[in-house]
């Protein structure tokens, strides 16, 4: 038995659950820290920006399951779901700090919806995110059989969006959103699978 035969072995014996739990200690700490002054002189964006942050990183976490395994034999797909599931929740938690703690007047919310391009940009990703959760279950999957797949495609553009509002999002050239929208790209690139005949030109 190879070294990642044990870990894929190891890995199969650790339930999903505790990553829910898990998953929710973050938004806990970063709210804590905004009660108690942990965030700067202004809690609220910093909220904002650590949740969508903390959500790009999850969905960077899922484009690599695929990759893992097929390029490194690391079977986490049992995984995968729940980190959908989460990266969703920190989206939808990001969103709604902005709605309600910094916006907070509804008219300025579609104005800025329409007339920022960052923030059409975040709002496109939400709404392809949305179809996703919502058939995240094992019900939906035996209801829509082989158009389940084809509609969890949506994975793909939504990802690139959530990287492209980052980069809009920030003021000046910063290298950080750029790794993140390299490192999804990348990501993609893995997933594409090179026909027999070319690999062995």
């Amino acid at each position: 038995m190879t070294p990642v035969d044990r870990v894929n072995a190891g890995l199969r014996r650790v339930p999903v659950w505790p990553l829910y739990i898990l998953g929710a200690l973050p938004p806990l700490w970063f709210l804590w820290l905004g009660l108690t002054g942990g965030l700067g002189v202004e809690p609220i964006k910093a909220l904002e920006h650590e949740l969508g942050e903390l959500a790009l990183q999850v969905l960077v976490a899922g484009l690599a399951v695929t990759p893992l395994r097929r390029h490194l034999g690391l079977n986490l797909m049992r995984f995968r779901r729940a980190l959908g599931i989460l990266a969703f929740a920190y989206v939808f938690l990001h969103l709604l700090v902005w709605l309600v703690l910094d916006v907070q007047i509804p008219a300025q919310i579609w104005a800025d919806i329409v007339k920022r391009p960052y923030i059409t940009v975040g709002m496109a990703a939400f709404a392809l995110m949305v179809p996703l959760v919502a058939t995240s279950n094992d019900r939906a999957v035996r209801w829509l059989g082989p158009r389940w797949r084809r509609l969890h495609r949506l994975t793909y553009p939504a990802v690139i969006l959530g990287a492209v509002h980052y980069v809009m999002l920030v003021k000046g050239f910063q290298i950080e959103p750029l790794l993140y929208l390299g490192g999804i790209l990348a990501l993609l690139m893995l997933r594409i699978r090179v026909p027999r005949r070319l690999r062995t030109a």
